[in-house]
Parts: C-alpha cells; structure tokens; sequence
C-alpha cells in the first residue's frame, strides 16, 4: 500500500495557524494536491482529465457499431438457448438483423449504423474496444461494475479513485463532477459516483445542468437579508469551534473533514461557479453546435457543453450520463430496437461529435482523453418482437484522444454479437487502460480496507496497450 502524505486537514490547520487566513489555506491545499500527484504517479502521464460518457441501460452493439452480417443471413431462425438464461427478462426469440443500415467509414473503414452519423464522421480518431464483457446482465450489478469494478456497492468509483490518487487541478472547482441525465439519476443512484471506504470529499458532485441553479444553495436565499458576508464569517468562526469539538469525539470519520473542504469549496465556488456553469456565456454558433436549439439534443448537449467548460478551467474528472434508470428513456431497448434507439442515438450523437471538435479546438485534445461506454450489450435475439434482452457477453467501448492511437481496434465478438470471441476486456482493463494514461499503476494505487489491499481493477486487468499511441 501507497502511504499518502499527511492528511490535508492536519497541514491546513497548521499552515492556517501560522500563515494565517485565507493566504495559509490556499498554501497548504496548493502543497497537498501537488505532494498528492506527485505521491501516486508511477510514471509521466499522457492525461491529465477525463470526460466519461455512459449510456445508460446497455446500448446494442449490433445496432450501433459491431456490424454483424450473419444476423442478416439468419434472421428468423431459432437458434438462441432454449431456457431462459440468468439475468434476462424472458427467454430467447429469433436471431433478429439490425433494421439499420451499416456503412463504413474513414481510412479505418470502421463500420457504423445510421444512427450514428456525425460520429462516424470522427470514427478515424478514436480506438474502439470491440469485445468489452462484464460479469452480470443485470443493471444494478452492471453499473456499479463498470464504475467501480465490483458487483456490489461501497466501493469506490473510477472517479473517486482517480480524486484520492491526484487531487485537483484547481482548487475553486470539485476534482470530480457528475452530469446525470435531467429525468433521472441512473441505476443504483448516487452509488454510481460513491467514494466507497475511500474519504467521503472524493465522491462525485452532482449537478443538475439544466436547472436554472445548477449548484443549489450556493448563494443565500433573496429572503434572509441578515445573510451577509459579516454574518457568513460569525457563523462560519462558531462551526469552526464545533467542528473541532465534533472532530476529537470522532476520530478517523473522514464525512467532517469532507463536510469542512465542502464549505471551503462551497466559498470558492461563490467566485467561479456562476461564469463556469452559465453555459450561455458560450457563442451561440458553439450552443448551436451542441444541439442547444433543438428540444432533441439540447439536455445532453447541453452537458457536453458544461462537461467541456469544466474540464477546461480544472476539473479532473467529468462524467456525463444519457438516460436514467427504469424502462423508458434510456438505452434499454426491450421493447423496440427500431423505435426505441432512434431518439436515443438522435439525443446524443451531434453532442458528442461537437464535444470531440470543440475540446480539438480549444487545444484541450493533448491533455484530455474521452471515454464512451455503457453497462453492457444486447442481445442477438428478437424480443418482444423486435426488441433486444440484456446481454453481458459482449458490447463496445471507445476512446479519443490524449495517449490514444487513432483509428484502431481492439477485441472481436462472434459472428452473431452473442459472446466475445477475441481479446476479451473487461471494465478492470479499462480502468487499468485508463489509469496508465494518468501516469498510475493500477496494481499500486491501493487502499488496505478490513484487512485487504483493495484497488480499482480488484486482482485483475491490464493495460490494453494496443489502443495506446
């Protein structure tokens, strides 16, 4: 296990105490993210922030970017399992074809649906990971196993770990943001952006994007008008005082010394939050770009949009969700692959290609690496009619970006997109993948939890150094 420099709180109450003020806090939190970095980078890093896309509900391969032909050939025919197997919600139908056209693009001749045409206009510059598996084909499992590597909750998110490991890049905004989709959190809540047994101040901040606050409470309400700075620093030097008495009748609860760097930031924020979340300050052709003026693309464009401004004034880890849980309005497409998957590709595909533009245009491309994925895949098999069931055996991952080798592949699924086939990954060598861009050793960033050595990639992963430039 890694030994972390002295906790934060312990060198901001002595450098508060002899620098004084505010100039001594700003000194000792410069002091701990640096010896914090520095701590836990094994080797020179290629990324220094990340925005993570999940597509909430198991986007269908087949129907999205692993062209399947033999679907075409053999439509129809029961060749499926004849018990239901774990995990799905009813029992195999037919093999079904995608009812949407595939084409190739790019000097890679990457072969992508029509429901993705401005992405495949990019396809050139990402690294796709063909054959990603997980071990469930239950949403809730699922998730939590994509985010922190585990089938089960209390334990750390990739964000999280990527917090704790390197800190922030400025101090007036969160290290780890999260954008979940404006109808609903995604399956297992706020367990998807927990910081597990790590300290609670690593866990994702929640923002509503679109609401005309997006950090709630920031500023006293226009009511309470004794709400003044004056009043602030009274209230604010008695809390201090309880705090303390709180923190020697509860030694090691790191939830106070979150709930302390929460205020802090929460000052700060007072400062840069209100030009960084105000989208609109934006030109409206960047707006337009995004999707903004269209009720189709606006909500997650509008995301991606904050998603960029974010990670370009110093947040490290931005995660952008599209759908919410539950059976409508998300990527889990039971009923109608033909009437279901439309709007939802329609929501994000311009979004996404105005993401990967404009972070190429601010000259954010050399230091940030884009993350597309989902929970898991669907299911070569008609249900419903033409819907497809839950299927963990295989689905596609991409990346662009910092560190990334353009335009390859990695992996391969069977001829039908049922099982992996070849170079199976799963989400332990994602994060792995993802940990080296960083600079990290995934087997060295280690927390000891009941008596064990506990890391984001469990005992498992590599780094798919095929995608990497």
């Amino acid at each position: 296990m890694i030994n972390l420099p002295p906790s934060p709180s312990t060198r901001r109450n002595f450098l508060g105490t002899v620098g004084g003020g505010f100039a001594g806090l700003a000194l000792s939190q410069m002091l701990s993210r640096e010896a914090a970095a520095s701590a836990l980078q094994h080797h020179p890093p290629k990324v220094k922030r990340i925005i993570q896309l999940f597509m909430t509900g198991g986007a269908s391969p087949m129907d999205t970017f692993d062209y399947k032909p033999e679907l075409a050939r053999l439509h129809g025919q029961m060749l499926g399992p004849k018990e239901k197997p774990e995990g799905q919600t009813g029992v195999c139908g037919a093999l079904m074809k995608s009812p949407f056209e595939f084409k190739q693009h790019g000097q890679s001749g990457r072969w992508v649906s029509s429901m993705f045409p401005e992405q495949a206009r990019l396809v050139d510059e990402m690294a796709f990971l063909m054959a990603m598996s997980s071990k469930t084909n239950v949403h809730g499992p699922g998730t939590y196993m994509m985010n922190s590597g585990f089938l089960f909750p209390g334990f750390p998110c990739m964000g999280a770990w990527i917090s704790y490991a390197l800190g922030n890049i400025a101090d007036n905004l969160p290290a780890f943001v999260v954008l979940p989709d404006a109808r609903g959190l995604p399956y297992n809540q706020r367990g998807c952006f927990s910081s597990g047994f790590l300290p609670a101040v690593h866990q994702g901040t929640v923002i509503n994007a679109g609401a005309p606050r997006p950090v709630p409470d920031l500023f006293a309400n226009e009511k309470y008008p004794f709400a003044k700075p004056e009043s602030d620093a009274a209230g604010l030097a008695l809390l201090a005082k309880m705090n303390k008495a709180h923190a020697a009748q509860h030694p090691g609860d790191s939830r106070l010394d979150a709930r302390i760097a929460s205020y802090e930031l929460a000052a700060k924020m007072q400062l840069s939050a209100p030009e960084a979340f105000d989208v609109m300050r934006e030109p409206e052709f960047v707006r337009n770009a995004y999707g903004m003026d269209n009720k189709v693309t606006e909500g997650f464009g509008r995301r991606c949009l904050l998603a960029t401004r974010l990670i370009e004034r110093g947040v490290r880890f931005v995660q952008v969700w599209s759908g919410p849980q539950g059976a409508t309005n998300n990527w889990d497409n039971h009923g109608s692959i033909i009437n279901e998957l439309p709007p939802m590709a329609a929501s994000v595909d311009k979004p996404i290609a105005a993401l990967l533009r404009d972070l190429k245009a601010r000259g954010l491309d050399d230091d940030t690496l884009v993350v597309w994925t989902t929970e898991f895949g669907r299911t070569p098999f008609a249900q419903n009619g033409s819907g497809r069931d839950h299927n963990g055996g295989t689905f596609v991952t991409w990346l662009w970006g910092a560190g990334i080798r353009p335009g390859v592949s990695y992996g391969q699924s069977d001829d039908w997109g049922f099982k992996t086939a070849v170079n199976a990954t799963y989400c332990y060598d994602l994060h792995a993948t993802v940990l080296h861009l960083l600079g990290v050793d995934h087997e060295k960033l280690t927390v000891l939890q009941n008596g064990i050595d506990r890391r984001l990639t469990d005992v498992h992963g590599h780094v798919v150094r095929e995608v990497l430039a």
